[in-house]
């Protein structure tokens, strides 16, 4: 390793968070270098966004570029119960009559890649084909990179200001620094597939995420319906219950056993075409134990990824990486890169995202969203707030110990019931 070079931050990753990140601090000035272990397009699962993810993208300038696209747009959610009926559509400007209402279902390559140009014409050095070997310290303050770049002979050795961690749930940093944490709750997994020629509603209901519960309420499918006719359509459980105690460990044969499960999936794909493998993540639910240090910030799927049931990956991505931006590039202009200064976002942000962790434990805990609203009706928004991702305020806390006053009271109301029998 001969060749040295210089920069003010590198972001190690080029999906969401690592360019949201990268964009954002190239806006403020600052020479940002990205490495990519992939050349884009790359497929990536998550392809639900949500609507608070408009703001990001909107400082990002991306939204012409999403309006423009051909990604389906995204009115609404529904939900289908263990014994097939299908709700109300849950539109999301009957809640904030405003064009953020509006998101999209996109294919995630696509997306991606399109992040990824935006970077660059923001003046992002972004190389595709480069591997981070490894990342370096000096006593216990990151200053820079080992990488592989396609074209070099042998690594070469990249120092700079800040070192930004976007290479997702492979993290360096989190083996590194032996940071990651299992959420000890959500052992969950996911086996998907997609499909072509599925049923799709019409109008404002084409691009409806659905949310289907399996009969027993042992997980749910969601359907997501994308461009060029094609539906994302997968089953979320318990680790334990998809892949252990199976006569078979075959994907296609545990899919199957679901779908004969969920009565309200089955038309759906009736008259359909798979057209691609299956895949499957175990266990996925993690955080790591700090988002940042002297010299270094980790976002993104590095930072934690949180169970997919409210489709808030993207926008824990682009808001973790936004929220990290802020902080690195205020730290460069006084120079101060110390680990308060680079992570003095993350308190804010492990709020919101145990304010998304609550709402997706109660959904598997069996709570009743409907019995709540019908006895705080005058918190029907807030709940509509967390559903649509603005999460990233302490006003929704209201609801906490309120779903636990009406859960204390149907678990006594059933144990009552159950003496008297």
């Amino acid at each position: 390793m001969t060749k040295t070079f210089e920069t003010d931050v590198i972001v190690i990753g080029g999906g969401p968070a690592g360019s949201t990140a990268a964009t954002l601090i190239a806006q403020r000035g600052h020479h940002v270098t990205l490495f990519e272990r992939d050349h884009f397009p790359r497929f990536h699962i998550g392809e639900s966004l949500i609507p608070q993810t408009y703001w990001v993208l909107k400082r990002l300038n991306m939204l012409e570029k999403m309006k423009s696209s051909h990604f389906i747009k995204k009115y609404s959610v529904q939900f289908v119960t263990d014994k097939g009926k299908l709700s109300e559509p849950f539109y999301f400007c009957d809640h904030k009559p405003h064009e953020s209402s509006q998101t999209w279902q996109v294919r995630r390559s696509e997306f991606d890649h399109l992040m990824m140009e935006n970077a660059r014409e923001h003046g992002v050095q972004v190389h595709e084909g480069a591997r981070v070997l490894d990342i370096l310290f000096e006593g216990d303050r990151a200053c820079g990179v080992i990488v592989q770049r396609e074209g070099d002979s042998e690594p070469v050795e990249i120092r700079a200001q800040v070192v930004v961690d976007a290479s997702g749930q492979q993290s360096l940093l989190l083996g590194k620094l032996g940071l990651r944490e299992w959420d000890p709750e959500l052992k969950k997994a996911g086996l998907w597939t997609y499909w072509k020629g599925a049923y799709r509603d019409t109008g404002h209901d084409e691009g409806a995420t659905i949310v289907m519960q399996i009969q027993g309420k042992q997980g749910w499918f969601w359907y997501i319906p994308l461009h060029d006719d094609v539906v994302s359509v997968g089953v979320v459980g318990a680790h334990e219950y998809l892949f252990k105690n199976r006569s078979s460990t075959d994907f296609e044969t545990i899919y199957f056993e679901e779908v004969a499960k969920c009565p309200g999936l089955q038309p759906r794909i009736a008259n359909a075409e798979r057209f691609d493998i299956f895949r499957a993540q175990k266990e996925y639910s993690y955080r790591s134990k700090k988002a940042a240090g002297d010299g270094w910030v980790m976002i993104g799927d590095a930072y934690g990824f949180l169970d997919p049931l409210y489709s808030s990956g993207v926008l824990l991505a682009l808001t973790s990486g936004q929220m990290a931006a802020d902080a690195i590039a205020d730290g460069l202009a006084v120079g101060d890169t110390s680990a308060a200064q680079l992570g003095r976002w993350e308190p804010g942000y492990i709020a919101g995202m145990d304010r998304m962790r609550r709402l997706v434990l109660e959904f598997y805990n069996g709570f009743s969203f409907g019995r709540f609203i019908r006895k705080h009706p005058h918190l029907k928004g807030y709940v509509t707030d967390v559903l649509i991702g603005d999460i990233f305020k302490d006003d929704v806390d209201v609801l906490w110990p309120l779903m636990d006053e009406l859960r204390a009271e149907l678990e006594a109301a059933a144990s009552a019931a159950s003496m008297v029998e």
